[in-house]
């Protein structure tokens, strides 16, 4: 910096400390020209309800969801429904092409023909062996191969049976029928499609058993989740219906908790009444569940309770014995008394996150309590008569 510019400097430097004397200085002097009424504002405490809750987004799902699918690969000759459509338990919901199976029927019939033929030659060949050994015409060996070519006979029919109801059941499952009564939902295949069941059962159809009984599974912070209990109340809204409130109950409190991002929640499943059905799977429901509520009791302002006044000293904590950790909590407001503010400690309830319970304090309805400070440093210098500076 070059000597010519001190001088310069040295002058924005006491212009600003003049700025700023002079900036406070009317912030004190129109501060205090107020009178407490017009610099403090203030609200009524009043007696009312009370109801505190806890929050959030869950999905609606139907409470039965049925995937089905076909044990048999094919290609699909014929559909019977659609979305939307409502079936009854056993109804046809898809065909898929038969030949192939029909032909594999008719290959194990005629297999099951020809063991009962064989069947039939090895009992007469038996019966005849045992007439000769009786003569002593046959050894003992040629009987005992006759008996079992028997057995093996027998047995060879048997094993051509079973593989023809294996065979008429495979032909059976070409026919997709529904397990359950209820609504289908989702529908995911086309006539000509070809499905195949190597490695497992493909989904074709999925069917909500009974849209009349919906449920919300829902995930809730591990902060929330111990006030929660089966059979509480739950208030939920929707998109599709913002200004209409809906009602369910907890139905279950899921002990497996999901962790994402050193975030603990546990699922929570509320039961929901749908009996006009106008609540469908998928929507996304913003979930209040009622944890506590209190009737009649005095309600003072949220704002009046983190009002703090400028010059308040801050106190130094002490630690809590173990009696005082077992009171309720408490907090401090302020009322005008005698042209001064006046701190007034009370213990605190529950809370909507608007107003809070007094449990106790010297306090009652229709005290006036300080919620803010109409003069703040921030308007400090639209006073009228602040001078305005301009730093170079």
């Amino acid at each position: 910096m070059k000597p010519s510019q001190l001088p310069w400097v040295k002058i924005t430097l006491i212009l600003a400390l003049i700025g700023l004397g002079a900036g406070g200085y009317f912030y004190w002097q129109k501060s205090h020209s107020l009178s407490l009424e017009e610099r403090y504002k203030t609200q009524a405490l009043e007696m009312g309800d009370i109801i505190q809750t806890v929050s959030a987004n869950g999905t609606l799902n139907p409470v039965v969801l049925v995937n089905v699918g076909t044990q048999v690969s094919g290609t699909v000759k014929k559909l019977h429904v659609d979305f939307n459509d409502r079936v009854s338990k056993g109804q046809i919901l898809a065909e898929l092409d038969p030949a192939l199976f029909q032909a594999q029927v008719n290959q194990s019939e005629a297999n099951v023909s020809n063991a009962q033929a064989s069947l039939e030659l090895a009992l007469a060949n038996e019966k005849r062996m045992r007439e000769l050994f009786k003569q002593d015409y046959v050894s003992r060996q040629e009987l005992d191969q006759t008996v079992q070519a028997l057995k093996s006979a027998r047995a060879q029919l048997a094993l051509a049976r079973a593989q023809l109801q294996k065979d008429r059941t495979n032909f059976d499952y070409s026919v997709i029928r529904s397990p359950v009564s209820g609504v289908v939902v989702s529908r995911v295949i086309d006539i000509g499609q070809t499905v195949a069941a190597s490695f497992q059962t493909p989904t074709l159809f999925t069917i909500a058993q009974d849209l009349s009984k919906m449920q919300i599974n829902s995930s809730f912070a591990e902060a929330d989740v111990g006030n929660i209990q089966v059979g509480q109340t739950v208030r939920f809204t929707v998109d599709a219906f913002p200004n209409r409130t809906f009602q369910g109950e907890v139905k279950q409190r899921r002990l497996n908790p999901t962790t994402l991002q050193n975030v603990v929640t546990y699922d929570v499943v509320v039961a929901v009444d749908n009996p006009e059905q106008i609540l469908m799977p998928g929507m996304t429901a913003y979930v209040n569940i009622t944890i506590a509520q209190r009737n009649k009791v005095l309600l003072v302002p949220n704002t009046a309770l983190r009002f703090k006044p400028v010059d308040a000293a801050p106190k130094k904590r002490e630690p809590k014995s173990k009696e005082e950790s077992k009171k309720a909590p408490g907090g401090t407001v302020y009322i005008l008394e005698n042209n001064k503010l006046k701190p007034v400690r009370i213990s605190t309830g529950i809370t909507d996150n608007k107003f809070t319970e007094v449990v106790s304090g010297d306090l009652k309805a229709g005290d006036q309590v300080v919620t803010e400070e109409t003069i703040s440093t921030q308007n400090a210098g639209d006073t009228p008569g602040t001078m305005k500076m301009r730093m170079f």
